[in-house]
């Protein structure tokens, strides 16, 4: 009887100390859960996170998303600067600082069409920066963005470098709500080939097609603008 009794006793201990051992997994695995959603609801207000819902929507061709996570007009805004140093390295060089400085607020009324054609290639642009990232999967965007990624917060504004060198990607993000908003983007070569792109259209006004460069350019008063600039070199 002795015997028994304390082989019950021991298997009732056994028996106690598994349903302790399974309630301890299961609550630190309901922590370890809740820790995980916590985390990732936290990374639902980063930039990397807004990121990887532009390249998943890049991806799915979803235009609309793409709209609500890129401010065009702030792009644009953001990328005349770059358009305008270009044009002064290209077509500037040589030419005292004065004399630059003034020939700019000459060309200041061909702003508008250096502007549109800015916003109609920089949406595509950002589209091929950020889909040549897609073949990293979501998650791994977010939760591993710093292997592919240089992100430098500061309060509602990030700046957000590629470290691929095959993928340069350089971008100027914002706070919008819970999402963060593209509001710049830099690229030297964009900027380039948009100051050569309106350079020679202007330069072929020397060609005689002046009517047609200022109708093409939108503006009216080009004739003046450029004897303007012819005065300030001589």
């Amino acid at each position: 009887m002795r015997i028994y009794l304390q082989e019950n006793t021991a298997a009732g201990r056994r028996k106690r100390f598994l349903v302790i051992g399974l309630a301890l997994v299961a609550v630190i695995s309901l922590i370890g859960s809740l820790g995980s959603y916590i985390y990732w609801q936290r990374l639902k207000d980063t930039p990397q996170y807004s990121l990887a819902l532009l390249i998943d929507a890049a991806k799915r061709d979803d235009q609309n998303e793409i709209d609500e996570l890129i401010n065009i007009d702030n792009v644009v805004d953001d990328f005349l600067p770059q358009i305008t140093v270009k044009a002064v390295e290209i077509y500037g060089r040589g030419l005292p600082p004065a004399i630059v400085g003034q020939l700019t607020k000459v060309a200041a009324p061909m702003m508008p069409a250096v502007k549109d054609r800015a916003r109609a290639v920089l949406p595509g642009l950002i589209r091929e920066r950020v889909e040549r990232f897609g073949n990293v999967p979501f998650a791994a965007m977010v939760l591993g963005a710093g292997q592919y990624l240089d992100i430098k917060v500061s309060g509602d504004n990030a700046i957000v470098k590629s470290k691929l060198p095959e993928h340069p990607l350089e971008l100027k993000m914002r706070r919008n709500g819970a999402r963060w908003q593209i509001v710049g983007v830099r690229d030297e070569q964009l900027a380039t080939d948009i100051a050569k792109k309106i350079g020679q259209e202007i330069i072929s006004i020397a060609m005689g097609g002046i009517n047609k460069t200022a109708n093409q350019l939108g503006i009216g008063n080009l004739a003046d603008l450029l004897r303007q600039a012819e005065e300030l070199i001589k």
